[in-house]
């Protein structure tokens, strides 16, 4: 039972957030157009702060695990090789771009971070995740969406130069990043900038969490559904189920274990459809994944971990 009310205490109020976001909606005191925008500030402004903070005041040498890095790197890769494989069974070759996209791109920054911090209080692994996993998932979404794109069978080249700028100058790498750097050089971060910076990044959580339940539609679920419900399959349990065991026996464990957790069995990110829609997809079964994710994630996620804590592993 302990480790049960473990479970339900790290996952429990990330989804009560979202709920709290759908409800706001529900009695017209935020909008879609309310929430994207305060989407888009979470994701410039305190969630670059709150990793630059945690970083800054660590120990580089603790944080930094190049071992780490390039097993997130080589599980995104394997998982969107699998999701492109699987993708071949639906006839429908329209709608292969969309099915990879959603079946690998997981919500690492938001979902993840919120995730790891309510077990142990800071973003803990999840910034050396993303370097890892993050611009792989942004790069090969460019690569599928413009293969499979209606009407065209080649690579959208300026589309991907357009997407590799936008990695680099990505806000939560560049947090990342700085705050990597400034641990590194073991340079001095307290007092009033430390407090600021502290108070901003302290508005990611909550207010992402709101934004992304605020623009929740339960009737999205319902559309395309035989690929959504495999491509949410696939998210929730099927990559977890083989990759877990594996970097349990590689020796990751605790935060590292729960980064890696989040990196293949958390929701498939909002963001996805966004690009499916902006690259000449219908986005149908895109929107339809991330809600039956969003919705069922609460469950897998907290299901996982009481397995891992069970196990003795986080």
């Amino acid at each position: 039972m302990d480790n049960l009310f473990f479970c339900l205490n790290a996952t429990g109020p990330i989804f009560l957030m979202m709920i709290l976001g759908l409800f706001f909606r529900h009695i017209g005191w935020m909008d879609e157009e309310f929430a994207s925008k305060m989407n888009k500030f979470v994701f410039k402004v305190p969630l670059p702060l709150l990793l630059f903070g945690d970083l800054a005041t660590v120990d580089f040498s603790e944080v930094w695990n190049v071992k780490f890095v390039i097993f997130c790197f080589i599980v995104t890769l394997i998982c969107i090789i699998i999701s492109a494989g699987i993708s071949c069974l639906w006839k429908d070759k329209s709608i292969r771009g969309e099915f990879i996209q959603a079946s690998y791109r997981s919500s690492a920054a938001l979902l993840g971070i919120a995730f790891i911090q309510n077990i142990y209080g800071n973003a803990g692994m999840a910034p050396v995740m993303i370097i890892g996993s993050v611009p792989l998932y942004n790069i090969m979404a460019v690569v599928v969406l413009s293969f499979f794109k209606p009407g065209q069978s080649k690579i959208d080249k300026e589309v991907l130069k357009k997407t590799l700028k936008e990695i680099i100058t990505n806000p939560i790498i560049i947090g990342i990043v700085v705050g990597l750097l400034w641990s590194a050089c073991r340079l001095p971060f307290s007092g009033i900038p430390a407090k600021t910076v502290t108070s901003i990044g302290n508005m990611a959580t909550p207010m992402g969490l709101m934004a992304m339940g605020a623009t929740f539609d339960i009737h999205k679920a319902s559309a395309k559904a035989q690929p959504s419900i495999v491509a949410a399959v696939m998210k929730l349990v099927g990559f977890a189920a083989v990759f877990l065991p594996i970097a349990a026996g590689l020796g990751f464990k605790n935060e590292e274990i729960v980064a890696i957790l989040v990196m293949l069995g958390s929701a498939t990110t909002v963001s996805s459809y966004v690009m499916a829609k902006n690259m000449g997809h219908e986005g149908v079964l895109t929107a339809s994944t991330v809600m039956l994710t969003t919705m069922f994630s609460a469950f897998t996620l907290t299901g996982w971990l009481y397995i891992l804590k069970t196990l003795g592993i986080v």
